[in-house]
């Protein structure tokens, strides 16, 4: 049995370092390290899930071309179900050129691709009942199934008894509820940065934000806080974590390690406490290396890092 299916976004990282300045136009300036990564968070999720363990599927569309043969084999080689992925004849894999600054911190060029051709029409629902959790990875800029269509596959997913998760992705347009607020009666996990869920709610404080969300049927929030840790808060349970400490790479991917992280403590069946120590202890082990899914290790070697490594103080 498939233990999560993550449905949303498939890119190709083109993931260069370090990077502080720019050429001029016109000129070469070079990098220490450039290189291919498999990207996008249905896809950071979905090998950060099968590293872990988890028996996962992943759902979405790429194009006809070299860098969709290249995400295909990817999730393969993780051992990744991926009869969901489908091929656009159109529309070219989506890509991300990913600028790493010495920081750790990364800016983004984007081609959105094949990840807007994406319809309800093209999720395989066999897939998604034979799963545990549904989780919905890179809502906002999936405009072919976002809003409505994707509040209808979770009323799906809710109607076969499966456990859904859902996760936002940054973009520059306004609405942001708007598109976001029919989805959430189905929600049972509620994944998304804290910046991301400001935008959403119109709220500050994390307290605030969740209690926005719950309002609107969400079952458990939790917020990935970066340095932060996360907050996590369901209507019997509030929580703030604390982060571990490690020296960052290379912040790419940490979120959906996180998510993850905080799904795997989901099929496992853990209380939110020790899902959310998981959780942040997955993401932190992501950014000691570079690229959105190489620093993420097995179930064991992350339980053996969380004993061994100290969090910041609360």
């Amino acid at each position: 049995m498939i233990e999560v299916t993550c449905l949303g976004i498939l890119v190709a990282d083109v993931v260069g370092k370090p990077i502080d300045t720019y050429p001029e136009r016109g000129r070469l300036q070079l990098v220490d390290r450039m290189e291919l990564h498999s990207g996008g968070c249905a896809a950071n999720t979905g090998v950060s899930l099968a590293k872990i363990g988890v028996r996962t599927a992943v759902i979405g569309k790429v194009g006809n071309d070299g860098f969709g043969d290249f995400l295909v084999q990817v999730l393969e080689k993780h051992g990744i179900d991926t009869r969901g992925v489908k091929r656009d004849e159109k529309e070219a894999t989506s890509a991300t050129m990913v600028m790493v600054h010495s920081d750790g911190e990364r800016s983004f060029l984007h081609y959105i691709g094949a990840n807007a051709a994406l319809r309800l029409e093209d999720v395989d629902m066999d897939i998604v009942r034979q799963s545990k959790v549904l989780h919905v990875a890179g809502a906002l800029v999936m405009p072919g199934i976002d809003g409505e269509p994707t509040a209808e596959l979770l009323r799906r997913a809710k109607e076969a008894g499966i456990l859904t998760s859902f996760d936002t992705v940054w973009n520059t347009s306004s609405g942001w509820m708007n598109t976001v607020k029919p989805c959430l009666p189905y929600v049972d996990y509620m994944i998304p940065s804290i910046e991301e869920a400001k935008m959403l709610t119109g709220k500050e404080d994390p307290e605030d934000i969740a209690q926005v969300f719950l309002e609107h049927g969400v079952k458990v929030v939790g917020l990935k806080m970066g340095e932060r840790g996360c907050y996590i808060r369901s209507a019997e349970v509030k929580l703030s974590i604390p982060r571990y400490q490690v020296q960052a790479v290379d912040a790419l991917g940490a979120g959906d390690a996180f998510a993850a992280g905080f799904l795997t403590g989901v099929v496992k069946g853990w209380d939110l406490e020790q899902t959310g120590r998981f959780a942040n202890a997955v993401g932190a082990l992501c950014v000691t290396a570079l690229g959105a899914t190489t620093g993420v290790r097995s179930l064991e070697e992350t339980l053996e890092f969380m004993q061994k490594t100290p969090m910041e103080p609360g």
